[in-house]
């Protein structure tokens, strides 16, 4: 079975997931897909990064796409897209609460080091402005999803 996924069992779907891409593009029209894990607060895309080329194309063309994905094997899948605007976060009280909600997902025990934030992990300092890096957010302009199922449980797409 083949289908889209419904408003809310996309929302479900980003605020379970950890990783995601990116796609940008400068304004010379050179594409860019970079892996980055993140939250989803229910309207954004939640980021944190460092200096580097993703930013500084974000910075260019603030206009991307964000893809998440999930798949048990190639008769079960599900994929969501998003369509949204890089809002970098510099304003203090906006920046604390996009670390907040980063810093309060489910994370697994064993995890990478670009998701540590702060050098005492996972351990967060009183003033996440201790935080180096780029803290963003993908506003929401768009979102669809799909999914392909050779279950017959109606529960997969949830």
């Amino acid at each position: 079975m083949f289908g889209e996924l419904t408003s809310h069992q996309i929302d479900a779907f980003l605020k379970n997931q950890l990783v995601g891409r990116i796609g940008c593009s400068s304004a010379a029209h050179e594409t860019y897909v970079v892996p980055i894990s993140y939250a989803y607060d229910g309207n954004a895309i939640i980021c944190h990064t460092h200096e580097g080329k993703k930013a500084e194309l974000m910075r260019q063309n603030p206009n991307v796409c964000f893809e998440v994905d999930d798949l048990t094997d190639m008769g079960n899948w599900k994929s969501v897209i998003v369509q949204g605007r890089f809002e970098e976060l510099v304003d203090r009280q906006e920046r604390h609460r996009a670390m907040t909600v980063l810093l309060n997902r489910y994370l697994p025990m064993i995890s990478s080091v670009t998701v540590h934030l702060g050098k005492y992990w996972p351990f967060p300092p009183d003033d996440t402005g201790e935080i180096e890096g780029v803290v963003f957010r993908i506003a929401v302009r768009e979102k669809s999803g799909r999914f392909e199922s050779n279950h017959q449980s109606p529960a997969f797409p949830g």
